[in-house]
């Protein structure tokens, strides 16, 4: 096992468990809907959202615990939207991290439900005290998700995702559809770590250099799997959006210069972090990780 392996699952153990202690398990009359947001959230995956922000608060100083509050809140967010992402509105996928959906798993209002309840609690997760003493980073986190993860971000992104099947988008159009369905909340995972650690400017811009070249890359990845790759090892289905008639970078470029401009996306990701010491080399491994993973 790799450095990084070794240290992205140790960041996805502590962050599992944050997790669980923030989804109460009391039981309520609602406990249907706790059981699906904790079969959402609590059913592994890579948790590469929470590991950026672990990292970059690393940089910075920040306390475990306001790192560790804020890598969860990316989570609840990334789970929501796969959690809706999942329905039969809109991709309408049976299996993911190679267990059956939330709505296959309860029934489709369940999920929807599970789904809000998760990104109402991801803002209730960041304004808390207990995330930051200052209200107004608190303040400023807040404003930073809701843009990310909203009409401007990642599900602008969907919209502009669900279209693609009858709307012919150019690679204009499908870098902005990504930059907002995958990217936004890329960034917000990189940035917040460096809010809670009240970094200068000159390192958030650098921070948001990598975030954005990361992101990209990690999509174009991510669609070479969709053509390429194994559907047991990547615990969910595969090929749908050539069956769907959805342009791609894939589909546009061809996987060779698909290949090419994602490796080229991840050195440039690694060049943004040259402000900053070998604390910072987990991040470049991580920019080599996105292109070169199988799931």
């Amino acid at each position: 096992m790799t450095v990084l392996e070794n240290a992205l699952r140790e960041s996805a153990d502590r962050v599992g468990q944050e997790l669980d202690q923030i989804l109460t398990t009391d039981t309520a009359p609602e406990q249907r809907l706790i059981d699906a947001m904790r079969y959402s959230v609590l059913g592994g995956g890579k948790r590469l959202r929470p590991f950026l922000t672990l990292q970059v608060a690393g940089l910075f100083g920040v306390s475990e615990r306001s790192a560790l509050r804020a890598a969860a809140a990316v989570e609840l967010v990334h789970c929501y939207s796969l959690v809706h992402d999942d329905l039969p509105a809109m991709d309408d996928d049976d299996l993911r991290r190679g267990k059956p959906t939330t709505h296959k798993q309860f029934d489709e209002a369940t999920a929807i439900l599970a789904g809000d309840a998760l990104l109402t609690l991801a803002f209730g997760v960041l304004a808390n005290p207990a995330t930051h003493s200052s209200p107004a980073v608190r303040a400023d986190l807040v404003v930073r998700m809701a843009k990310a993860a909203g009409g401007h971000g990642m599900v602008g992104g969907q919209m502009i995702d669900l279209m693609a099947a009858e709307t012919e988008l150019d690679i204009g159009a499908i870098t902005r559809l990504q930059r907002l369905k995958t990217g936004a909340l890329i960034e917000f995972a990189c940035i917040s770590g460096a809010v809670l650690g009240n970094a200068p400017q000159k390192a958030r811009e650098a921070l948001r250099g990598f975030a954005h070249d990361l992101g990209l890359a990690f999509q174009i990845a991510d669609d070479l799997l969709d053509v390429e790759g194994d559907e047991a090892e990547a615990g969910k289905a595969l090929r749908k959006d050539a069956g769907q008639g959805k342009a791609t970078f894939v589909s546009i470029l061809g996987p060779e210069r698909a290949r090419s401009q994602a490796e080229l996306l991840s050195q440039q990701a690694v060049e943004h972090l040259a402000v900053f010491d070998d604390k910072a080399d987990l991040l470049r491994m991580a920019a080599r990780f996105v292109v070169d993973r199988r799931r």
